[in-house]
Parts: structure tokens; sequence; C-alpha cells
């Protein structure tokens, strides 16, 4: 599977892993159950792992509950403790049932790992299973090494305890038990890092504890442990007055905060400073001093006088330049893609910085971009010349002397060195200072993972709101302010890409005859776009094409294909169909191209290109790629990708239904999946991009794989998340085909589009789709609209109260469907006959008619449609006045359109239990449904909102609110008129004083 989080390296179970002396049991006895090679993390998300594979917990709250059952020692807890851990005080009135189900998805993910026993459940897994397990005891070994005297290995241990976590315990799981165990484990977590802070001063690390020592004051400013550990460092480092201005913060903070004053060892260590004891001091070596005539250089280049923005970045670079006094060294190495003002910020930092560095500021452009670097030992010269240190001829040959003379003639000096534009990693370390009180400021396209101790900044392109005003900085406020839409147009089309901002402005400002809606309008075309972007010496294009001369043939060919896809971003696994490629080798020249800052890593395996640099990727494809039938044959296999995969989710979801054998056959095999869920999350994940392929391929030969792509993902317009994309594409692709003369694919569009219409609930636009693909399909013989499009007519007639016509044509549909074999076809249309005869009056048959439908679903294992068969028997009994058979049903059809993440399905059956509510004189209830209904929506868009709010209306008048029944109804009575619905009538009754009355 593409996509998840990784297993942490330093506690991934091996298959068939022991815990001590080869045991696979524990405290509670035997763990024979215990598959191999399943992991859990709790220090951090809650998390499950298979060997590599990530599995998926569910919701938060089910989240919750295997934390609960995580956490205690594989004892048994009970369903009561379970809700009162996922609640407290305050749980739902189907707690109970939510922890049953909760508990049984867990079941089906962990097989053999989560116990049913004596009322309750239990989790009972090996130590090493575990990540706070293994962090208990590594933290128990290295107390044990500490207590030897062998610090080393004890620091070492507690290290690895601390790399166990991956950020926040329990990040985002509700409840009060998670609470109460995350505020124990961030206690634990301090109590470590204070163990191994104390081990790293015994050691003689005052100097290089100092900086997280800041941090970590400032993070738990009432934590005296901590203050204490940073009084000491400061001491040893020579930093007498700042260690008791420590003690003098504490003592003010204490006694505002809490009115105590400093615990005794805090008190006594102040005494000890003062005193000089000698107990407290470390030796020191002193500092060599140079040899070389003091000079102070100032080489920084100018700042920019519009500097804008970028606040954020500036106070974090700033913060860790405050800190280079007294520190080895401070680095920090600015990655991002060219133009995005790496240089600006750079140096606009280092000017604000200038007096925290009195001995003078350093500056060279590496040209790393360009085909011919700059040299270190040629920048080392030019750093000594300008550091007052021997003439060239006697500077020493080598890079090593030359980088050994530099840090000596850098000794005891407080120097900053901006690096910019560099190459790579290699390139810039014989030019870092090394010694205490210098920093380095460094620029590059590529993020420097491999430069020790930096602190790396990946700058991204500025907000709109910071690129309007730098757009308006340059340009002028009253121009500006007179197009504003036309300025945030403009904006936008640079990308919010600094240099191209200030082009597009710079044109501008030359031209007075020129609005800012003729720029915009320049830059709205995308084939022109890059060519604009030029003024003078400045050029977008050409700053993007410094990087992609870098590029091996293999990285730049993924950067040229990737480029072409329309999606906002591309999965890994999508993108090693693009490439024809193994994942592995995809992730390489992925990860490579994150790293040149060519391509943006979205998410763990996702990426995605800047909006320019796309169009410049796409640019290069034109011009390099050949043969040019490449470009097509790598937006195939994208297509055949994601057409393949959708149809193993629709087929997971669906099992029995015959669409999958009537779509168009693929080169790739897709994706495969291990349960529903996970093939749900694919799906949502990967909506935007499906959609954006569609109207890609809908064009050219790809037409046919594209429709039935939007076949095979119906549930986005189903479920509503994402049906204004997934009508787009489906207009585009409805209008290809008709141009194209294809009377297959454009059937297939027609019944795409009325699904669609029908969940917006504009049946008249439906119907009329719908007749067109019966038409079409009989011209194609195709029998996939042959068999859907009258069952959607009969569903459009059901609403539009032509009960005789939609019986009709579902009968059509079900003959249709049995000739084709296609039981759940058969059963869907079955549900919906059954509708149109409870309309007609006949609810014997109507129930007789869901209960088959059901029948066929139960058969076949499909939980979703069993939904739908669930909803139609529902409502049958609700008319059958059996109220009390028609809440169980559509209870448990409410729980599995939830389960399978159908909002607006949920919408729709909120709105039937209300009814079934008002039926039974409960009108709380009734309105309390309808209310969720309207918040949820539904499938039938305005005209079903008018009918959830009349049933509202009815559910205000039976708890005493006339006044908001008569404004739900006046609402709906709106709704109705526009639409020109026959159920204005009902409402305008109900309007009436003496219906209200």
């Amino acid at each position: 599977m593409d996509g998840g989080p990784r297993v942490p390296e330093q506690w991934r179970p091996t298959a068939g892993a022991a815990g001590p002396e080869g045991s696979q049991s524990g405290p509670e006895g035997s763990r024979s159950g215990f598959e191999p090679g399943i992991g859990f993390g709790v220090l951090g998300p809650v998390r499950a792992w298979r060997g590599a594979e990530s599995l998926p917990m569910g919701s938060p709250q089910q989240r919750a509950l295997l934390a609960a059952l995580l956490l205690r020692d594989g004892r048994t807890a009970t369903a009561a403790q379970l809700i009162d851990a996922l609640w407290g005080d305050d749980p739902p009135s189907q707690a109970l049932a939510a922890v049953r189900t909760y508990a049984s998805r867990l079941r089906k993910v962990l097989p053999g790992v989560l116990l049913s026993e004596a009322g309750g459940y239990a989790i009972r897994v090996p130590a090493d299973a575990l990540d706070l397990s293994l962090a208990e005891e590594l933290a128990a070994d290295a107390e044990k090494a500490r207590g030897a005297g062998d610090l080393c290995q004890a620091r070492s241990l507690i290290n690895k305890a601390l790399g166990m976590w991956d950020g926040e315990a329990l990040a985002s799981v509700p409840g009060p038990f998670a609470e109460t165990q995350r505020a124990r484990l961030e206690e634990w977590q301090l109590q470590l890092l204070e163990s191994r802070l104390d081990m790293d001063l015994e050691q003689g690390c005052h100097a290089e504890a100092i900086s997280e020592l800041t941090a970590l004051t400032a993070a738990h400013p009432l934590r005296e442990r901590l203050r204490e550990l940073l009084m000491l460092a400061l001491y040893r480092s020579g930093r007498q007055a700042e260690a008791l201005a420590v003690y003098a913060d504490t003592r003010r903070l204490l006694a505002d905060e809490l009115g105590v004053d400093p615990r005794a060892g805090l008190s006594e260590l102040q005494q000890r400073i003062l005193r000089a004891d000698p107990g407290l001091a470390e030796p020191s070596a002193p500092a060599p001093q140079p040899s070389a005539a003091y000079v102070r250089p100032a080489q920084l280049p100018a700042t920019v006088p519009d500097f804008t923005g970028r606040v954020s970045f500036v106070n974090e670079l700033s913060a860790v330049l405050s800190t280079a006094e007294g520190r080895v060294m401070a680095v920090s190495a600015l990655a991002g893609i060219g133009g995005v003002g790496k240089t600006t910020l750079a140096v606009h930092v280092a000017h604000q910085a200038r007096s925290q560095f009195p001995d003078g500021q350093l500056y060279v452009d590496l040209q790393g971009a360009g085909a011919r670097a700059a040299e270190p030992e040629v920048v080392l010269g030019q750093f000594l010349r300008a550091l007052g240190a021997t003439e060239p001829p006697a500077f020493p040959d080598t890079l090593e002397e030359r980088a050994a003379l530099y840090r000596s003639v850098l000794a005891g000096r407080r120097i900053l060195v901006l690096l910019d534009n560099a190459r790579d990693a290699a390139q810039v370390r014989p030019l870092l200072p090394g010694t205490e009180g210098c920093a380095a400021l460094v620029t590059s396209r590529i993020r420097m993972v491999d430069l020790a101790g930096a602190h790396l900044v990946d700058l991204d392109v500025m907000s709109p709101e910071e690129a309007l005003q730098l757009f308006t900085k340059i340009v002028g406020a009253e121009r500006v302010a007179a197009e504003r839409e036309a300025a945030l147009d403009t904006v936008a089309a640079c990308g919010f890409l600094p240099l191209a901002i200030r082009i597009a402005a710079s044109r501008l400002a030359a031209r007075r005859t020129w609005t800012v809606s003729v720029l915009a309008a320049k830059l709205a075309d995308e084939r022109r776009r890059l060519d604009e972007l030029q003024a003078g010496d400045l050029a977008v294009k050409a700053t993007f094409e410094l990087g992609y001369g870098q590029l091996e043939p293999a990285q730049a060919r993924a950067f040229r294909l990737l480029g072409l896809a329309d999606g906002p971003d591309v999965s890994l696994a999508a993108a090693a169909a693009v490439l024809d490629l193994p994942l592995g080798d995809t992730e390489d020249l992925l990860e490579s191209l994150v790293d040149t800052s060519l391509l943006e890593s979205a998410a763990p395996g996702r990426y995605r290109y800047h909006d320019l640099v796309r169009l410049y990727a796409r640019a290069c494809a034109e011009r390099d790629e050949h043969p040019p039938s490449e470009r097509d044959a790598a937006m195939s296999r994208l297509l055949d990708f994601y057409l393949a995969t959708a149809s193993a989710v629709y087929a997971i979801e669906r099992p029995g239904d015959r669409l999958v054998h009537h779509l168009e056959a693929t080169s790739h095999p897709g994706l495969a999946f291990s349960d529903r869920h996970a093939a749900q999350d694919w799906l949502y994940a990967e909506a935007n991009c499906l959609m954006a392929c569609v109207r890609q391929s809908v064009g050219d030969s790809r037409l046919r794989r594209a429709v039935d792509l939007l076949w095979a993902a119906k549930d986005l317009a189903e479920s509503g998340a994402n049906a204004r994309e997934y009508e787009i594409a489906a207009l585009a692709a409805r209008d290809a085909a008709r141009t194209a003369g294809d009377p297959h694919a454009e059937g297939r569009a027609r019944t795409t589009l009325t699904n669609v219409h029908l969940v917006g609930g504009r049946f008249r636009e439906a119907d009329e789709e719908a007749r067109h693909a019966m038409l079409l399909a009989d011209r194609a013989h195709d029998p996939l609209p042959s068999c859907w499009a009258p069952n959607d007519r009969g569903i459009i007639a059901l609403y539009q109260s032509r009960h005789a016509d939609g019986e009709g044509h579902l009968q059509q549909a079900i003959d249709n469907f049995r000739a084709d074999g296609n039981d759940v076809g058969e059963a869907s249309a079955l549900c919906n006959l059954s509708r149109i005869r409870l309309a007609m009056g006949r609810t014997t048959s109507a129930i007789e008619l869901a209960q088959r439908g059901i029948d066929i679903y139960d058969r076949m294992g499909l939980t979703l449609r069993l939904a739908n068969g669930r909803y139609a028997l529902g409502i049958a009994l609700t008319q059958a006045q059996r109220l009390s058979e028609a809440l169980d049903q559509l209870t448990e059809a409410l729980a599995l359109f939830h389960d399978n993440r159908q909002p607006l399905w949920e919408g729709v059956t909120h709105f039937r239990i209300a009814e079934v509510h008002l039926a039974a004189r409960r009108p709380t209830l009734a309105a309390s449904h309808a209310e969720q209904a309207i918040a949820l929506r539904g499938i039938g868009g305005e005209w079903r909102r008018g009918t959830v709010l009349t049933v509202l209306g009815k559910a205000l008048v039976g708890i005493n609110q006339p006044d908001r029944a008569r404004a739900c109804w006046q609402e709906a009575l709106s709704i109705y008129e526009q639409l020109g619905a026959a159920e204005a009538d009902e409402v305008r009754h109900l309007l009436t004083p003496a219906a209200v009355a």
C-alpha cells in the first residue's frame, strides 16, 4: 500500500521476536495467540504495525480504547472502566455499543491480540512489541549502567529511550484516561531528560548542554531541576553572572506564580557559585590566540529596503544566532527552491544580528547552483585575507591546512559567516568556524541533512498577505487599492514566490500605462506565464534552469514526467506508475528531487510541485522528452493505476457487483487492500488527484478509461465529500464523449452525471441525463447504463410522484440486472421498487421487496449496500406503523453509513429516524434527529433540505416552539416554490393559523 507512517527502526519488531530468554509469554500467561511482527506505539500517535505496514487504527475514540488497553499491562478492563476512560463523567447514550463496535473493529485489524474475557477486554503483548515497554527497559538498563559507573553507556541508553518518543505521547487521543497518561508520560520524559543532562555535565559537556537547557527551561519555567542544571552548565562555561541571573529569575517566577521560595538545592547551588566553590569547577584549556593582525571584516551585502514579512523565520533564525555565545558554533541552513528568498532573508537576519558578532561578518556566494561552484580552498584564501592573515604566498596549499589556519584565526573572535548559495554540505564544512562565539548562516537549494549540528530551515513561499504587501511596496498603494482583486490574482499567478512577485511588480511599476488587470491577464495564460516573469537580469525560468541543469538523467526524467499530472500532489505509488519504476527506485528519485528543492514533500509518501515549478517541468517535458510519445505513455500509466486501484476499492466495498467486469482493461495492476477501511482511506485521500486525472484524460484516446474511473469512484459523489469536483469531471467527460461521437463513453458519462444531479436534488436534469444514457446504451449495447440508468429513473420518478413510470423503469432495471447476472444491482432495484410500492399504498409488497434486497446483500456480505436495504425497509415499516422495528432498521443503517463514510446518507437517515419519532409522539427526539439531518445535509440537495425543515417544524410544534416551527416552514416553502415542487402545498397548509395552533 502507498502512504502511511513508517515503523520507527529503533523498535520495529522482527518476525518471531521473543521476550526475555526467548519466551513468548508474559505476566498473565501464554502469548501464543499474538502474531509475530506486530508492534504498538503510544509515545506519540497511537499506532500499530505489522512488519513495516501501518495498520489502520480508526477514529480517535477507537485509538483511545486501544491505548487504554495497551497501558493496562495486560490486565482486563471492564466495559465500565473503558467507558470511564473514554468519556469520563459524560458518556454518550450509546457508549456501551460504541465500545463494543470499537473493540470489534480492532479485533478485525488485530486478530488474536484483542481478547474478550470476564465481561471486558484485554490486550497482552510481549514487552518488545510496545514502544513504552522498550523505553522502560532501556531506562532501567541505563540506571544499572550508571550505578556501575559506565556513564557513556548509561547516557546512550537514555538517549535511545528518549528516541522512542515521536512527538507528544498519545497525541490527539481523547478522554480523561489519555489525558492522565499523557501527563504521566510527559513527566517521565522530562525526568529522563534531566537524568541524561545531569550525565552530560558529569562528562564535561556543559557548553553543549546550555542551548538544550535554555529551551527546556523556557518550556517548563517552574521546573527547578532544569534551572539547577542550567546554572551549573553556565557556571562551568565561565558564565557566572548568567548562572546567578537564572537563580534570580527562578526566585522571582516562583514568588509571582506560586508564592514560594526556591528549594534548598537550588539555593545551595547559588551560594556555592557566589563562593566560587572549587567543587563546581571543571578544567578547561585556554583558547588558542591567533597570530594574525586583528581585522574586522564587514562583508554582508546590503539588505533590500522593501523586505517584507517572514516574521516567524526571522525570529527563529535570530534566536539560533543569539545562542552562539558559549556554544561551539551556531549553524542554520536555509533550503528552498530558487526565487523563494533565501539570500534576502539570510542577509536581513545577518544585519539584524551584527551587534552580536562585534568581530565582523564574512560573506561569500558559493555559486552552488551554477556550473562552476566555488572551491572551498579558494574561498578560504579570501576569508583569511579578509581576517588579516598572512599574505597569499604563505598560505598552506591543501584544503585541510587552510581550514585549520582559518579556524585558528577565528579562535577567540565572535564572527558571523554567511555562506550563500551552497552546493552541498561537503562544500560548506571546511568553511565553518570551529570555536564558540561564531555562527554560520548557509543558504542552499538542497536540504543539508548531512551537515552535523545544523539547524535546518525549509523556506516556503510567502503567505497571500505577505505577497500582497511586497507587491504593494513595489507598485504603490494607490494602484493596488484601486484593483485589489486583480492584485490578488497576480500574486496568486506568481505562486506567492518572492522572485516572481518582485519581477511582476517591477514590470508593472515601470509601465505607468498598464493597469494591474493588464498584468493579471498576461499572467493568466499558463503557457506564457514563465515568459512573462522576467525583467532585466531577473527571470524565474532562468532560476529554475540552474537547478534542472544539475540533475542526473534519471532525476531529470522524473522531474519532467511527474510535472505532467494535474493533481494537487502525487502519491509515491502513483509516481511509480508514471515513471514505470519500482517503488523503492521511485522513492529514491523523488527524495533526491526534494533535496534539490525542485519537489516538495507534502506528507509522508506524497509529493507536490510549486505551481511555477510545475509549469517549468512541463515546458522541459515538451522540450526534452524524447520520444514525445513517452509523455502520453506516462499519463496513460497514471490513469491505468488510478482506474485499477479505484476498481479494487469498488470491488472490496461491493463484492459480487459486476460493474468491475465491464470496465476498460488496464495495463497496471494498481494497489491491493487488506480491508475496506484502507480502501476507503485511499479513495478519499486521492479524490482530487483522481478527478484531475479524469479531466486531463477525456480529450484523447484515454476517454473511455477516464469515464470508467468516474464510475469506479462514484462514492466520491454519493458521499458528498467531493461532489463538486466529481460533477466538473463528469460534465467534462460527457461533453468530450459527445464531441468524439462515442456513444459508449457518452452513455456511461451521462449515467455518472445522473448520479451527481440526484445527489444535488436536481431531478429534472437527472432524468434528462438518464433518458439520454438509456438511448445511448441501446446504440452501444452497453449493459452498464442499460441497468443503472432505468434504476436511477425509477428513483427520480419516486421523488417526482410519477409512481407508475417509476415502477416501469425499476422493473426494466431488475430485468436488465438479472440478464447481466448482477445480483447486487438487482437488490438495489428491488429496494428502490419497495419505495415506489410504498408510495402507491402497497405497504406489504414494499416490505417484502425491501427484505428480498436485504437478503441478497446479506448473502453477499455487502455492508454499505446493506445500509441502503435497511434504510428502505425502515421507511416501509414506518408507514406500516411498526415503529419499533422501523427504528431498529434505520439505526443499523445509520451506523453502517457512518462506518462507510457516507455523510449525505447519514443525513437522510437521521431525517427518516426523525419521522419515526414524530409518528411515535416523541417530538424532542424527532427535533434532535432533524437538526442532525440538516447539519449533515443529505442526498437530494435543497429539495431534501425542504423536507427536513418541514419535519423539524412539526417536531418544534410538539415541544411548544411554534415561532421556530413557522420559520422552518417559511424556509421550506421558499425552497419548494423556487424548485416548483408539489410539496409546497402541504407547507402552505401547515403555515395556516389553525395548523400551527
